[in-house]
């Protein structure tokens, strides 16, 4: 193999050199006319283990000068041949490569990197390690700063893919790749686009590939993108070395701050299933994040000691959150009495944490002599009452109504040296609100706010408390001190006495005017409470009026403001603008909450036309396609009430619908598929054919289906819309039983509640079963008719047990006509 040299100083220094170059003959001068020659090309140099050369110092020396010099000079690919020449002179001795100039090389590596590129020296470090020449190595910091440089450069312009491939192709060929940026700041650029999976791969370039995985999975849940957090730590299981508990443990909390309980579930159960016992961080993790169910946390603290894990005192403190999120008192205070025991026997040193939740707990329950007590075992195990405590303890007496003694427990946590702030005095105001003691409300409020609370203290609680407070006024008062400590209102603190208002809509006004004039800005709440003022006064302009001045100032209405204002407007008896605010809520992007759709369904006592309960029904679909789960007893009444208004007479009615029998399960889960019948018929047009389908419905429901249908071709009569065709029900079978008999009998007593609707109360010809069954018709003059035909229609029923219905259209009209002369009468 040749060496190509470009130059005649290359060559090897060997004693016969200089006698050759004596010998050879001399060129002449060209003259001007002559052309030039042109220049020879270099020859190439043979391996100097092909001449003979061996060990030779000398060659060893000339071949490393000639590398270096290529190398400062840039020549990059001549130096690659140059040093596979100095390391077959070497006779590939590892320690060839010292001998090259590091600082020369350096300079040609900078050199080329800012005229040719990365994509040149990429090329060049393999090449060089083809050849075993450790260029990485070799190279200072300027030739570093140099590449690192170009990366940073890849980065600026957000070429990420290039950039990602440039570092481990670097990393593979030895570059300290963590000087060329920090690699959260890679990642963190990964997270915000949403690509999971070029941040794994740039990741597991570096040896703390775990941690920044982990971190990179926390950065996605911060941002709740949980499927791209499930990503990252799919990665972390599979990557070399297993997985480690702080990744199942982030994990975790990321479920939960995603608000994905079972995600969370489903990964435990993952872990078991792999033969990996979780530690203890990981199973308050887990309990902490379903918290809201007791049943499964206590179930996970059961698996919890079947597996040897023992439980911390973080442990107990979430299942004392558990009891107090599910409102479970008594089962709360056994664990707190357990605790205690084991705090007794050495196992376990209570926390000022479990007595904050303790007293939480009897907080909530508005068991203050509870709370007391917890205070009182806060002390004597020297434990101090910190500002949580000491606010639940105050929570304690004011939900009981004990606001006397709320300002005690104010005035002893000043003592105690513990500053209050001002969802302190919240909780005392919000007490007065919940127990209508209004004046008083606002008499504290202005008490504190132009003297601040004054508290006298002993020489011995002055020095506790010296320097404990960030603000405060100290008087000479005798022997004892004065100490004043001013209250500084919040939003929340004006809200809250907007409520004491009641209804006077003036004087909240002027709260929130001078709620302005302190500095303070109204929040979407403040403009809530005004606005539901406003219509608890039978204000409903006001009330719009307020939501329309919430645009004005800039602020962006959410859901509960348009619930408060459509609320307004149904207190007031305006349907039409409380749809109108919903629909223009919708185009807000805004999507209608529970009450809402609660305030909407419960507008009316009664209603007046079909286009009303058409929009009730609509309503009420897209409450149910939103998920959402009501009462729905209100609405079956109003639908009742609606389709009645058919009969002459309603007096005895009410005693037919108390004759439902039906469980009570099965009518919640009957309902839902009456109402689908009761919206299809309502929305089908009247010059369709009028098919009436009452499978599955009770007889009640099948009767105010039927009925429903009626009211409505009444309606569109009155408006000028003839009947085209008969009506036709169809009514089955409400149930498959388990006999043949029991079926029967539960079709024909549908059968015989829409026949005796029918004919009794409306005067109609009916049709039972098949064509050749005879009509069916009321006579007023002979009332026991009814009895002698139903006997029948049980018969023809009996024997024809598919069920069918014939309204014919001749009875319908002649039952209209009489209705519209009524009418005109």
């Amino acid at each position: 193999m040749a060496l190509a040299m470009t130059s005649s100083s290359t060559q090897p220094p060997s004693p016969h050199h200089r006698r050759r170059r004596r010998s050879q003959p001399t060129t002449a001068t060209p003259n001007a006319n002559s052309k030039p020659k042109p220049k020879p090309r270099a020859k190439a140099l043979p391996l100097l283990s092909d001449v003979g050369v061996g060990r030779d110092p000398a060659a060893i020396k000339y071949y490393a000068r000639v590398a270096s010099n290529l190398a400062g000079a840039g020549r990059l690919r001549d130096f690659l041949l140059a040093a596979e020449g100095l390391r077959a002179a070497a006779c590939n001795d590892p320690s060839f490569a010292a001998r090259i100039s590091a600082r020369l090389l350096s300079r040609g590596v900078a050199a080329a990197v800012r005229e040719r590129g990365l994509p040149f020296m990429l090329e060049f470090f393999r090449d060089a390690e083809r050849v075993r020449v450790p260029v990485v190595e070799m190279l200072d910091a300027d030739a570093s700063n140099a590449v690192a440089g170009a990366c940073r450069m890849l980065l600026e312009e957000r070429r990420m893919v290039e950039f990602v491939e440039v570092v481990e192709a670097l990393a593979r060929y030895g570059f300290y790749v963590q000087d060329i940026v920090n690699p959260m700041d890679v990642l963190k650029i990964f997270v915000k686009q949403r690509d999971p999976d070029i941040a794994i791969r740039y990741a597991r370039i570096f040896p703390s590939s775990q941690l920044l995985l982990c971190n990179t999975m926390e950065a996605f849940g911060k941002r709740k993108e949980l499927k791209n957090a499930l990503l990252i730590f799919g990665a972390l299981k599979n990557q070399l070395g297993g997985i480690n508990m702080f990744a199942c443990r982030s994990i975790i909390d990321i479920c939960g701050h995603c608000g994905s309980s079972v995600q969370a579930r489903i990964i435990f159960e993952g872990l078991l299933a792999d033969k990996i016992t979780p530690n203890t961080y990981v199973f308050n993790s887990l309990m902490n994040v379903n918290a809201h169910s007791l049943s499964y946390n206590f179930s996970v603290y059961k698996h919890m000691q079947n597996l040897g894990v023992p439980p911390d005192l973080t442990s107990y403190n979430i299942l004392l959150k558990t009891c107090c999120s599910v409102r479970e008192f008594n089962l709360a205070q056994e664990i707190y009495e357990e605790m205690k025991k084991k705090e007794r026997d050495g196992l376990l040193k209570l926390d000022v944490f479990t007595y904050s939740t303790m007293m939480k707990v009897f907080a909530d329950a508005k068991m203050w002599k509870m709370a007391s007590n917890i205070k009182e075992d806060m002390q004597a195990n020297g434990v101090r009452l910190n500002l949580v405590t000491w606010s639940s303890l105050i929570n304690a007496y004011a939900n009981s109504g004990l606001v006397d003694r709320a300002i005690e427990i104010l005035k002893e946590m000043i003592r105690d040296g513990c500053q209050p702030t001002a969802p302190c005095f919240n909780i005392i105001l919000t007490a007065c609100v919940k127990s209508c003691q209004y004046d008083r409300a606002f008499r504290l409020f202005y008490s504190w706010k132009e003297s601040g609370i004054k508290i006298s203290l002993s020489s011995e609680q002055k020095r506790v408390i010296d320097g404990g407070f960030t603000f405060c006024k100290e008087y000479p008062n005798n022997d004892s001190t004065i100490l004043v400590v001013p209250f500084r209102p919040t939003v929340t603190t004006y809200n809250i006495l907007m409520k004491a208002c009641g209804t006077n809509a003036e004087r909240a006004k002027s709260t929130m005017n001078e709620m302005r004039r302190n500095g303070l800005c109204p929040d979407l709440i403040s403009w809530s409470i005004l606005i539901d003022i406003y219509g608890s006064s039978q204000n409903r302009d006001g009330a719009v009026q307020a939501l329309r001045r919430m645009q004005r100032v800039g602020m962006r209405l959410n859901v509960s403001a348009y619930t408060v204002a459509i609320k307004a407007c149904v207190e007031n008896k305006d349907l039409k603008l409380a749809l109108h605010l919903f629909e223009e809520m919708k185009t807000h992007q805004l999507k209608p909450n529970l009450v809402t759709y609660k305030t909407l369904l419960a507008a009316r006592i009664n209603y007046g036309s079909l286009q009303e309960v058409q929009q009730c029904l609509a309503i009420y679909q897209e409450m149910r396609k939103a998920g959402f789960q009501a009462n729905d007893y209100y609405l079956k009444e109003l639908i009742v009430e609606w389709c009645e208004g058919v009969l002459s007479s309603r007096s005895d009615n009410q005693d037919f619908y108390n004759l439902d029998l039906q469980p009570e399960t099965e009518r919640k889960e009957s309902f839902n598929l009456f109402l689908e019948k009761v919206v299809t018929v309502l929305q089908k047009d009247t010059d369709q054919n009028q098919i009436v389908d009452v499978r599955g419905l009770s007889k009640v429901e099948a009767r105010i289906v039927v009925l429903s249908v009626l009211r409505k071709i009444k309606e569109q009569y009155l408006l000028g819309r003839v009947v085209q065709d008969d009506v036709v029900i169809i009514t089955g079978h409400e149930k498959t039983s388990t006999t043949e008999a029991e079926t029967t009998t539960s079709a024909v007593d549908v059968v015989q509640a829409i026949v005796t609707v029918l004919t009794d109360d409306l005067g109609l010809e009916v049709l039972i079963g098949p064509g050749s069954c005879p009509p069916v018709s009321s006579k007023p003059k002979a009332p026991t008719k009814s009895r002698s035909n139903l006997e029948q229609i049980s018969k023809e029923f009996t024997r024809r047990p598919q069920g069918m219905i014939k309204i014919p259209i001749n009875s319908l009209n002649h039952w209209l006509r009489k209705k519209a002369v009524r009418i005109a009468e």
